[in-house]
């Protein structure tokens, strides 16, 4: 195991407590106690996995959240002292993967962060195709970008993947449970009204051209019409 996680967390026996238990199951550590130092250090350190706390002087964690989406996938759990749901949610949708609230179980930290990583990778071994042409869409999966035309999509992580997902399986009905699990990976504290909200999202940033290429299948969920032109290459 030689996963590189990075703690930023500006309480600093919080972050050695977490580094020191880290350290023990094999992870190459590296501390931030600063949101401002964050990003380059990120960029320096390409974490696998960032350990991200809201609070943060400088830079708090929801901006640290915001400049992640151009740097690729790297897996993130948020530490937060707040309990309002609405704080949670929001995080969530600017791309993390998970949080967990203070005061924490070291031993449930380590589990949710084994849990992610093993999504990551298994997401990663999945990732044959390197860029997926349907119709006026082309998602390039190594870049996480997207374009309708000639026009660059500026999508959140989540709203990328749930694109990707349908894209990959033309005229595949997905349930929005298997669609919750699939993009979110854990039971989303939003419910499947949040997939609902996402493909609304994704089809107002389509334009109403293409957006009626994601089919809504009335009592069940979503698919991508498979009669666009497609064409998939390899990496």
């Amino acid at each position: 195991m030689n996963e590189k996680i990075m703690v930023i967390e500006d309480e600093r026996k919080i972050a050695d407590a977490i580094a020191y238990a880290l350290r023990r199951e094999g992870y190459v550590i590296e501390i931030v106690d600063h949101g401002s130092a964050a990003m380059d250090r990120i960029y320096a350190f390409r974490p696998d996995a960032i350990i991200l706390d809201v609070m943060l002087p400088g830079m708090d964690g929801y901006d640290i959240l915001k400049n992640l989406q151009a740097k690729g996938r790297i897996g993130v759990i948020m530490l937060t002292a707040k309990e309002d749901i609405v704080n949670k949610i929001l995080g969530l949708e600017l791309g993390a993967d998970d949080y967990i609230t203070k005061p924490f179980d070291m031993r449930e930290l380590l589990a949710r962060l084994k849990s992610l990583l093993r999504r990551i990778q298994a997401a990663g071994e999945k990732q044959e195709v390197n860029e997926i042409r349907l119709g006026e869409i082309m998602l390039h999966i190594s870049k996480r970008t997207a374009m309708a035309g000639d026009k660059k999509l500026d999508l959140t992580p989540k709203e990328y993947d749930l694109l990707a997902l349908l894209a990959s399986s033309p005229d595949r009905v997905y349930t929005r449970e298997q669609l919750l699990d699939l993009v979110w990976g854990m039971d989303y504290i939003g419910g499947t009204r949040t997939v609902d909200i996402h493909v609304q999202r994704v089809r107002k940033k389509l334009g109403p051209e293409i957006s009626e290429m994601i089919q809504t299948v009335h009592g069940i969920g979503y698919k991508v019409l498979g009669g666009y032109s497609e064409n998939q290459h390899k990496n």
